[in-house]
């Protein structure tokens, strides 16, 4: 049976349109990527550079100088706590991005694997001693940042579960699924921070907040938003990845285009703001 030539082209251009829109994504999401890992090595960085330098000058108390009781005298627990918290977070920040590069995942597999271990084992000891930290060694903020801080620490820990668990199962597919999820969990901190610094910028001054108390109705929306806003953003993508058309797709690089400059912006003035005049 002989297919018209219009019917052909036709086929050929929705197939072309497709291609375009799933390329369009790929790069867009590779820039989102590249600005995130790059303003998480600068909150590595920094994490090292005023916790590790302070710690290994004999100067703890100078935690405190952007951190709620980072160092409180007589409680060597507390202060073990928090410094395998920050230091361990700035590793995760390096070691998480690693994981999910395919190419060093194709070529080192054994790095990948080693990589990986250390990396689930990692965002649960972050994950444990965050939520320690806010109710029991004190935290700026109230009651709504607390729990949302909190939920973030468990959904960290469910991800690194649920991750072994499908690898150990041999599901290769759900394992980077629940490991991207982890990825975004763990950066909740830092999705906190360079979300709190594109407002600042977006409305030149604190808005929908108390400076002095940092408490007020933004913070407790971002509270929760550092990491549900990203994990919601992910299943978005993985929908319009694997079952959206060409127009969906289309939509999507759209939105994390958007959102690869809305971050890149975070994270210049929360470099310039937060970050540099503490390194």
């Amino acid at each position: 049976m002989m297919v018209p030539s219009s019917a052909f082209l036709a086929v050929r251009g929705a197939g072309t349109s497709h291609a375009s829109a799933a390329r369009a994504l790929r790069w867009a999401t590779t820039l989102w990527f590249l600005v995130t890992v790059a303003g998480q090595l600068v909150f590595a960085a920094y994490i090292v550079a005023l916790y590790g330098g302070a710690l290994l000058r004999g100067h703890s108390g100078q935690w405190n100088t952007v951190m709620t009781h980072g160092h409180v005298d007589g409680d060597p627990a507390g202060n073990a706590a928090t410094i395998a918290h920050v230091l361990v977070a700035a590793l995760v920040m390096c070691s998480g991005a690693l994981q999910l590069v395919p190419r060093l995942r194709a070529r080192m597999p054994a790095f990948h694997r080693w990589n990986g271990r250390f990396y689930l084992g990692a965002a649960v000891v972050a994950g444990v001693t965050g939520i320690y930290m806010v109710w029991w060694r004190g935290a700026v903020g109230d009651v709504v940042q607390h729990l949302g801080t909190s939920l973030n620490g468990v959904v960290v820990v469910a991800c690194a579960a649920l991750a072994l668990q499908r690898i150990v199962a041999g599901d290769v597919a759900a394992h980077r699924r629940w490991a991207v999820r982890l990825f975004l969990a763990v950066g909740g901190v830092w999705f906190f921070r360079v979300g709190l610094m594109f407002w600042l910028a977006l409305n030149r001054g604190p808005a929908g907040f108390d400076a002095d108390t940092f408490r007020g109705p933004f913070l407790s929306f971002l509270a929760f938003a550092q990491f549900l806003l990203p994990l919601a953003v992910l299943e978005l993508y993985l929908y319009c990845r694997a079952r959206g058309g060409a127009l969906r797709q289309w939509g999507m690089a759209f939105v994390m285009s958007g959102l690869a400059l809305a971050t890149g912006a975070g994270v210049v003035v929360a470099t310039a703001g937060m970050w540099l005049p503490h390194m």
